[in-house]
This record gives C-alpha cells, sequence and structure tokens, in this order.
C-alpha cells in the first residue's frame, strides 16, 4: 500500500489542478460549513429515487426523510409513529394507536386512512417485496378510527413488528404524492413525517435536507445536511481535507468513502472524530450453487475457496484491525446464531485436499486444475465504488491461484451486481448480511428470495428441507422452537458454504471534533442525524 504521507504531498502538488475556482457554485459545498451548522456528507452515489416503497434511493437519505409505525431500538421495539400496539391471543392482528400530532412534509395528516393508503399501496407491489415475508403475510389494513389501525395477517409472523420497523418499504409518504392512487409505478413528491425534508436535489452532484421546522418530535439541532456526491478514496479525502466536505460515514454497501490511513490522518489533525459502531454484519462471498456450468455448483470447490482465504490477513492489513475475521455467517451477538458450526480456519492443504479429493487435478502447464476438460476458474464481482472489495477481491484472486484455482475478477456498480444476484448471472460476489435490527431472520428469509439469494441456495443438497424449516420458524410460536429451527437451516447453509464469511463490519464516521451527539441505530443503513449537534 502507497503510504498517506506521500499522497498527500502529491495532491497538495496537483491541488489547482483538482480544485476549481468555483467557490460560490451551488453544486460545490461551502469551506464554512461548520459555523454554518451544516452536515455535508461525502456519498459515492446519488441519493436516487426517493420513493420508500421501492430500492433504488439510498437508504441513509430514505431513513431522515420518512417513519415507520415502531423503531427497533437496542432494549428490543420501541413506539415511533404508533403510539402502542395490542397483539391478538392468535397472533394474526396487530392493532396499532397512532400518534395524534403528525403531519406529513406538506401538510398533510398522518392519521389511521394515511397509513392503510401507505400499507395497501406496498401490497400492490407484494412480489417486489417477497424477500419481505411479513408482504406474504398481511391479508389486510383496516381504519377503526382516526388514530386506530388494524393489521390482520394470515397467521402468525413472530418478525412482524421487526419488519415494520425497517427503514422500507412499510414507511410513510404523503397520499398527495401517489400516482393513480398508489406508488409502485412512482411518486409525485418524498414528503415523509420525518425530522428532515428534501429541499434540493441535484443527480449525481447533491441533496440537500433541511430541518423539519414541525417535526412532531421537536426540531433538530443541525439545521441542513447535504449529501455531496464524490468518488470515495482520494477525492473525498482531499475535500475533507478542504473543507468541501466534513463528514463521512459507511454507506449502505459497507463501503467506506475513504481507507483507515486516510481516516488516522484526519484525527491526527484534531479537526476530526473517528467513531464505529459495534459488530453490525458480515461481509461474506457469495457462492451460485445452483450454476450448474460452473464449477462454483460443487460443495467441495466452495468449501476450498473457504479455507483457502486468510481472513485474519485480510482484517489486520486490508482493514487494520477496524474489522474482525468471521468464521460463520453471523457473528454470535446475532439473536439465535450462537450455534455450534463446523470449524473452517485458514488451512491451504485441507483445500487442495478437497480439490483432490473432488477430481480437480493440477495442470503444470497452466497452473489452473481441471476436471472433465473444465478449468477450475470462476468470476468475482465486487462493487467498483468500493476501493476496500477491489482490495480483497485481489488478495483473494492471489490467494486462490495458489491452489490452482483462476478467479476473474469483475467490478460493477452495486445496482448491476444486485441485478446479476437476482438473476442468477454470477458465480461469486461480495455482499453482506442485513444486520443486527434484522438478522437472522430477514437474511434467512431471503434465501427463498429470487430478489436476492434463491440462486444461492436452491442448488444445494437439502434445499426443499432448508425452505421447510425457513418457513416453520417465520411462523414458530415458541422461544424452543425457534432456536431449534434456526440451529438447522444455519447448519445446512455452513455445511454447503454458500455464504463465505470474511469479516465482521461496523458502521463507521469521520465528523468534525465539535459534533456531539454521534450514535447509531440498530441498522448500518442509516444515522440518527437528529440527535446531533455542534458544540458552541
Amino acid at each position: 500500500m502507497k503510504k498517506r504521507k506521500s499522497f498527500t504531498l502529491a495532491v497538495l502538488a496537483c491541488a489547482a489542478l483538482l480544485v476549481t475556482s468555483a467557490c460560490n457554485d451551488k453544486e460545490k459545498a461551502s469551506t464554512n460549513a461548520i459555523n454554518k451548522n451544516e452536515i455535508i456528507y461525502a456519498t459515492s452515489k446519488d441519493i436516487n429515487d426517493m420513493n420508500p416503497h421501492l430500492y433504488p434511493g439510498a437508504m441513509s437519505a430514505q431513513g431522515m426523510v420518512y417513519e415507520s409505525l415502531v423503531e427497533n431500538t437496542e432494549e428490543g421495539i420501541k413506539p415511533l409513529l404508533a403510539e402502542s400496539w395490542k397483539v391478538s391471543e392468535d397472533g394474526k392482528t396487530y392493532t396499532f394507536k397512532l400518534r395524534e400530532d403528525v403531519k406529513f412534509h406538506d401538510g398533510a395528516p398522518f392519521n389511521a386512512e394515511a397509513v392503510k393508503k401507505n400499507i395497501d399501496a406496498v401490497q400492490q407491489n407484494a412480489e417486489t417485496h417477497s424477500w419481505i415475508k411479513l408482504s406474504t403475510k398481511i391479508v389486510s389494513c383496516n381504519v377503526i378510527n382516526d388514530y386506530t389501525v388494524e393489521l390482520v395477517l394470515s397467521e402468525p409472523y413472530y418478525p412482524t413488528l421487526v419488519e415494520l420497523s425497517m427503514t422500507r418499504p412499510y414507511v410513510f409518504i404523503s397520499p398527495n404524492d401517489f400516482k393513480s392512487g398508489g406508488t409502485k409505478d412512482g411518486v409525485g413528491g418524498y414528503h415523509g413525517t420525518g425530522p428532515y425534508v428534501l429541499k434540493d436535489h441535484k443527480v449525481d452532484k447533491y441533496a440537500t435536507f433541511e430541518r423539519n421546522e414541525s417535526y412532531w418530535n421537536g426540531k433538530t439541532e443541525v439545521k441542513t445536511i447535504t449529501a455531496k456526491v464524490l468518488p470515495e478514496g482520494d477525492t473525498t479525502f482531499l475535500a475533507l481535507q478542504k473543507g468541501e466536505v466534513n463528514f463521512v460515514f459507511t454507506d449502505d454497501r459497507g463501503a467506506d468513502s475513504i481507507d483507515v490511513e486516510a481516516m488516522k490522518q484526519l484525527v491526527d489533525t484534531g479537526d476530526y472524530q473517528l467513531v464505529r459502531s459495534k459488530q453490525m454484519n458480515t461481509k461474506m462471498i457469495v457462492a451460485n450453487s445452483s450454476k450448474l456450468a460452473s464449477p462454483v455448483s460443487e460443495t467441495a470447490v466452495r468449501e476450498a475457496i473457504w479455507y483457502a482465504i486468510d481472513r485474519k490477513t485480510i482484517s489486520e492489513t486490508i482493514f487494520e484491525g477496524t474489522e474482525t475475521p468471521a468464521n460463520t455467517l453471523f457473528s454470535k451477538n446475532v439473536n439465535y446464531a450462537d450455534v455450534d458450526l463446523k470449524k473452517r480456519g485458514y488451512d491451504v492443504k485441507k483445500a487442495e485436499a478437497l480439490l483432490n479429493k473432488a477430481g480437480w487435478k493440477e495442470d503444470k502447464q497452466t497452473g489452473i486444475r481441471i476436471k472433465d476438460n473444465q478449468p477450475l476458474s470462476m468470476t468475482l464481482y465486487y462493487d467498483s465504488n468500493s476501493a476496500s472489495q477491489k482490495t480483497q477481491a485481489e488478495f483473494i484472486q492471489n490467494a486462490l491461484k495458489e491452489i490452482g484455482v483462476e478467479i476473474k475478477l469483475t467490478g460493477e456498480e452495486s445496482t448491476s451486481i444486485a441485478n446479476r444476484r437476482a438473476a442468477g448471472d454470477y458465480d461469486l460476489l461480495f455482499n453482506q448480511t442485513w444486520g443486527l435490527a434484522y438478522d437472522p431472520q430477514s437474511t434467512i428469509a431471503a434465501f427463498t428470495s429470487d430478489a436476492s439469494y434463491l440462486h444461492t441456495t436452491k442448488g444445494i443438497a437439502h434445499a426443499d428441507e432448508l425452505y421447510k424449516k425457513i418457513e416453520q420458524v417465520m411462523t414458530s410460536t415458541t422461544e424452543d422452537e425457534r432456536k431449534k429451527l434456526y440451529a438447522d437451516i444455519l447448519t445446512i447453509v455452513h455445511n454447503e458454504a454458500v455464504f463465505i464469511p470474511i469479516t465482521n463490519g461496523n458502521v463507521t464516521v469521520v465528523a468534525p471534533e465539535n459534533l456531539k451527539g454521534i450514535s447509531f441505530k440498530q441498522t448500518q443503513y442509516e444515522l440518527p442525524f437528529e440527535q446531533m449537534k455542534f458544540e458552541k
């Protein structure tokens, strides 16, 4: 790795070429951002379509604008737009008492009718939301009175409140923004009930959010938040040094805008602070078990890849100890994930033995193993906007070459990779679990979803058994039954090595030293900006 110090000298030498003199341009953040009580954060991608009932939008931005009935906290599910709720004895009906002091950003009332319209709008597009099992359980949403709403399910579903607390899709947008009575074909505006209002947006340049002066939970201290689109790495680092942005954080792809060494250099100036959350997710390689034309469809090949990756070196060298080596799909602090699973440490000889036993013979001429005239060659897709994923991919490519496995690398936009995952058009790709607020149920429910991990799991030997147990665990009514089913599910996918863990990740924030109240939600996708304030 190049030393950041030498990079900085080079940057200073060519700064005049990189920065234009248009200091007053609206597209460029002010260098006096801190004095203006404004957070200007760097993001590698545009906020995109902010329709909260679809998925292209940046969740970090949507989380400022829209709210859910309940929120997921470290202490459990708490009231948000719903003051309270009751669950029927049979577990099929949830009755919510709504707050009566809430309005949408456009002045429309937030009431039971607005809740019904939003939930019905989501359900009109249920196929898109099939990865969320709640979408397959909702029978109806009924207005009881102006501020009481009833959600009826087809059967008990224990993660109901958790999935209602997610950043999307069960959040609320003004019915005035609906098109043709719904949201699945787009919306006419982005008016939520949250602490910030989207005021200005120039695609691939910036988006500006201003505080909601009528917010039901009190006005925020920070008046303006701007998302400025910048390439990750050196450009963002330079922008921080010059004061063009003053805040960066791990985005909803799990990627940091600058590397660890750059973060340290900024903190050493005394102008910035570094804040990290506890472990939130598992970063992993997802293997396509259903792609029969590829070697990746073989369990032995997937296991060999697992054994051949040195997670400790990735943790210590690429992430400089900020992420810990992961050995299972979920870390032990995830509910129901403390399961005794087969240990697969870094063991090159074991990897080679697995390939030999599976009939993959060494070809001394090419260095690539071969079986039935097919080379042991696969493609690994990584996010082209993530410097850490690219570095990991190159490290893994070199490691697997040593055991006769050819890994071709392809960097693509995150949206393109998501499309590949949904279509099954991949051998291997980087991904991450949903995180503390959502797991294990959300990641595991996605095992059966066309949009997520169906191609990952459907080629394994016990796929039907796996899917049956997933259906059972989601409707289970006792803790003991749930623990046993989750243990069985995790054992099946672990033994098949379709999710190859790399590191346990967290949310990282680099912010001005005088910005207080930095904290984290039970999710890796958004930050509680409303709790932050600048020290006077």
